[in-house]
């Protein structure tokens, strides 16, 4: 009786140890086997100002289509939606995505429904952001992505991203499956969308570019995609060494680093919009203008310059922690433009000397790269958008070529 009851506590034991091993292969087998999430494209949120509302008849029971163009492609993807700045819930009743023909038509072969958790409808919270599920979808590097909402109610504070630079289309009812979308309302902004990821290889990661209208493109052409960031995008495209880097442009037109401007300061975003970025591996900072063109007197010109020095060093920490590098770029020349003073001159060359001073992993000197060949506090004259501050076209695509892709291999 004896032997028979040690014999079962044995087996007993053989057991559990052969399933404990089992558990643990697979556990390490799931854990090999999680997706590696890398951003592709992503904008930055904030509460939409009354003038750049969505046009009659506006978002609730209506559908919208928004146009991007991602960086890195992938076979597998997932959406980011935001109700961040919002008080009331949004509801998105359907979102497909499809291939842009020409926008706003879409290729109808290739449009996809999103769901979320399972499920078609998602409701969106006030201050809540969600991701779609994982999606099998052909994305190609660089491509044009139609997203399409149909809305279900909509708050009346909206999230969203005005400075979108592509248009979006809205059309009254349910009109998800309208390839062609004709007669569609034209607005020059995004709502609801703030992210995709691709599924990719381990060794794909990207760059958030954290900035302010520079960033953001005004002066770039409408529906061009030919912000400086844009033009990066391509280049890494196609560099072999540096094909599987996405570019994440994080600007926000107006944005301040420490208070004031529009939408939430770089300091207040910082872990939002950066550090929450999936495969993030740089951080390209261009930020700090609107401080300094917001001065008033010319004695607080050296505190504010330190003001901003400060929050860079925050920044720094925050993304060395994570193991991020930081590029720091040096502010462009102002002269003749609306901020022109000679104390802002002098907190921007405060400002840029610390740059400059190997506080970064590495500086991008559009200072130096955008000043006129005669004076060097003027940006050339052949590169602005007629108000000496903001680039033009031509601006933006000399800013995209003189980064060294060698920052990035």
């Amino acid at each position: 009786m004896i032997k028979r009851y040690l014999k079962y506590i044995l087996l007993l034991q053989l057991f559990i140890l052969i399933g404990c091993t089992a558990n643990q292969q697979l556990a390490k087998s799931s854990q090999k086997a999680a997706d590696n999430w890398v951003g592709s494209w992503a904008c930055a949120p904030m509460l939409v100002e009354p003038n750049n509302m969505p046009p009659a008849p506006g978002l609730a029971e209506n559908t919208l289509r928004q146009i991007i163009k991602v960086s890195i492609g992938g076979e597998h993807i997932r959406l980011r939606f935001s109700n961040l700045f919002s008080d009331q819930p949004t509801v998105l009743k359907k979102v497909s995505i499809a291939n842009v023909l020409e926008a706003p038509a879409i290729d109808k072969s290739t449009q996809k429904n999103l769901s979320f958790n399972g499920n078609q409808e998602v409701t969106l919270n006030p201050n809540q952001e969600i991701f779609s599920d994982k999606l099998n979808f052909k994305l190609k590097p660089g491509q044009l992505l139609a997203i399409t909402i149909y809305y279900g109610a909509a708050s009346q504070k909206t999230t969203g991203h005005p400075g979108s630079r592509t248009t979006s289309y809205i059309l009254a009812g349910d009109n998800l499956n309208n390839d062609v979308f004709s007669d569609a309302i034209k607005t020059d902004h995004w709502y609801s969308i703030i992210g995709l990821d691709v599924v990719s290889s381990k060794k794909a990661s990207n760059i958030v570019c954290l900035g302010n209208s520079i960033t953001d493109g005004r002066g770039s052409g409408t529906n061009k995609q030919n912000r400086w960031t844009d033009i990066l995008a391509a280049r890494l495209a196609a560099d072999k060494a540096t094909q599987d880097i996405g570019v994440l442009n994080l600007g926000i037109g107006g944005n301040c680093v420490v208070k004031g401007g529009l939408g939430p300061t770089a300091l207040e975003r910082f872990d939002r919009d950066v550090l929450s970025q999936s495969g993030i591996k740089w951080l390209v900072i261009l930020e700090g203008i609107n401080d300094i063109g917001g001065i008033k007197r010319a004695e607080d010109a050296p505190l504010k310059a330190q003001e901003i020095i400060d929050a860079y060093k925050i920044m720094i920490e925050k993304a060395h922690a994570r193991g991020i590098k930081v590029y720091g770029c040096t502010i462009l020349p102002f002269q003749k433009s609306f901020y022109d003073a000679p104390f802002k001159q002098e907190a921007r060359d405060l400002v840029n000397a610390w740059i400059r001073n190997n506080h970064f992993d590495a500086v991008i000197d559009f200072d130096k790269e955008m000043a006129s060949e005669t004076d060097s506090k003027t940006i050339l004259s052949n590169m602005h958008d007629g108000d000496f501050l903001h680039p033009n076209e031509l601006g933006y695509q000399r800013m995209g070529e003189v980064i060294d892709l060698n920052l990035f291999k």
